[in-house]
């Protein structure tokens, strides 16, 4: 112990030293905390000194039943952004490291979800796949699962959903049976990503009745199977999503991820799986603290979205990439939704360098105003035309109903009877279009790009800022996701010599960016 100028004690303090925050980086060597001239050092190896600090890999951070339950090595996912931003060059990345990376499959028409599908089944590592919940477009969903057990997709990332669905209750049923050992076996997995209790609740708990009749009726299960599915969850693993890009209730993680693990374990003991469940983190994580602090809370892997959004392997413009690069936490908003526009759902988008945000919005307002375009005052009608659509309404509406009658003709059959929901439909076309024009850059529309995007890309930016990853060329998936387990790694092996009684020079917390080749001792 040491004095201070007033007499009173403190604990040992290790201070700031070039030697003292390289070794406390060096995650795979054990130290000893020694004295030294009434100064405190760090000395490789283990010995009876006052205080240790452990070997700590980024294997072992998060659930290692989660880990074999997919075949990974870390416990570090990429989610499934839509559009295919979450791009098949992503899901390969993150396969090939030992991690696991999700096909953005939302928003893409089947045939390319398809070649997707190719091109990840030729690999030898854990890829999966996106499912939505798609309540304006049911068949869809429908036709999505119809392709995926057709192709043999096993893994899914069930997202958006409010209610469960007869499609993803399909899924996750075919071809249950039981093993040689008496054992409950499902080809199929699901991964639920939520924000909310009761949601969760529905995907720890086994399929809803309902569903299994139905399926039985349509000679999809047997009676045998049927049996069969009420002694499984409808996922083992379940995402608390907090504060995220898109579909979002920006809920704080510190909040929502304890929340989920607490009803996890009712869930576990009302049901006694013979296979635990777990619950993972996502939304928020952007840098070695915010990974330390899920892992320490109990998330049994992580889940990342808006700062892979930025990486090269992303599916969208470098114009995209840019804008992402220079995000700071507040340039975020909440905006119209182009799939649950009629219900009011909002998405978390980007709102620096566009006026999405206000131009989504606004329709949203005057759809809930008025009863038909025609209804809507003279000028405004004018300025939608003029500065969102760059087209008359009826050149739009002619279009749009052309893309129904061949995809969902009872949406257009509708809309010519009711002007409200044919305002809403075009509407939609300007929603679903601001998200597909980033993707290809076009410059002319840049001020109606809807990019979705969460406050973590601005604390990636910062905790990157004057370092390699500052420039979104530098930011390789794989290379991120090494630096937030590493830095989570360094950081959960200063948490326990804090708990050991040492006080620590605040700069020693510090992760400053590393290089793939720096990196590469810890990953092999």
């Amino acid at each position: 112990m040491t004095a201070t100028a007033s007499g009173t004690e403190t604990q040992p303090f290790l201070p700031y030293s070039a030697e003292t925050l390289a070794s406390l980086r060096d995650i795979l060597t054990p130290f000893s905390v020694t004295a030294n001239d009434g100064a405190l050092t760090l000395t490789p190896g283990l010995s009876a000194a006052a205080a240790v600090i452990p070997v700590c890999r980024p294997e072992n951070l998060g659930d290692r039943g989660f880990c074999a339950a997919h075949n990974l090595k870390y416990a570090y996912v990429g989610g499934s952004m839509a559009n295919g931003i979450a791009s098949t060059q992503l899901a390969e990345a993150l396969g090939r490291a030992g991690m696991l990376g999700f096909y953005g499959a939302a928003g893409q028409p089947l045939e390319e979800v398809e070649k997707a599908i190719d091109r990840l089944q030729t690999a030898a590592h854990p890829y999966g796949f996106n499912l939505i919940h798609s309540p304006s477009d049911p068949a869809l969903e429908t036709a999505l699962v119809d392709l995926y057990l057709r192709r043999g997709v096993r893994l899914i990332e069930a997202s958006a959903y409010i209610n469960l669905t007869l499609p993803l209750i399909r899924f996750r049923t075919a071809g249950i049976r039981r093993g040689a050992d008496g054992a409950i076996e499902t080809p199929n997995r699901v991964i639920g990503k939520i924000s909310r209790t009761e949601v969760a609740a529905r995907f720890f708990a086994p399929p809803e009745e309902k569903f299994i009749k139905e399926l039985v009726a349509r000679g999809e299960l047997t009676a045998e199977q049927a049996e069969l599915a009420a002694g499984i969850p409808v996922a083992e693993d379940v995402t608390a999503e907090a504060d995220s890009g898109g579909h979002t209730d920006n809920r704080p993680l510190v909040n929502l991820l304890p929340t989920i693990i607490a009803l996890r374990d009712r869930m576990q003991q009302q049901h006694n799986y013979p296979v635990r469940l777990r619950v993972g983190a996502g939304g928020g994580i952007a840098t070695p603290e915010a990974a330390a602090a899920a892992f320490m809370m109990g998330a049994a892997y992580l889940v990342t979205g808006s700062v892979n959004q930025a990486c090269l392997e992303a599916g969208t413009s470098a114009a995209v990439k840019k804008l992402l690069a220079a995000a700071e936490q507040a340039d975020v908003a909440m905006a119209a939704a182009a799939d649950m526009f009629e219900m009011g759902v909002k998405v978390q988008i980007l709102k620096r360098g566009t006026m999405f945000a206000m131009r989504a919005n606004k329709l949203y307002d005057l759809y809930r105003a008025h009863s038909s375009f025609e209804e809507i005052p003279a000028e405004t009608r004018a300025a939608l035309e003029r500065d969102y659509f760059r087209a008359a309404f009826d050149a739009v509406w002619q279009g749009t109903r052309e893309y129904f009658l061949r995809k969902d003709p009872a949406q257009a059959e509708r809309a010519d009877r009711d002007p409200k929901h044919k305002m809403a439909l075009v509407f939609r076309w300007y929603l679903s279009q601001s998200s597909r024009w980033p993707l290809a850059g076009d410059e002319s529309r840049k001020l109606d790009y809807q990019v979705w995007c969460g406050p973590a890309m601005g604390a990636f930016n910062e905790w990157a800022k004057g370092s390699f990853l500052e420039q979104p060329e530098n930011r390789g998936a794989v290379t991120v996701a090494r630096n937030l387990l590493a830095g989570a790694a360094a950081l959960t092996r200063l948490h326990a010599l804090r708990c050991q009684g040492v006080a620590i020079d605040p700069r020693l917390a510090r992760q400053e960016p590393r290089t793939k080749e720096q990196l590469s001792v810890f990953f092999l």
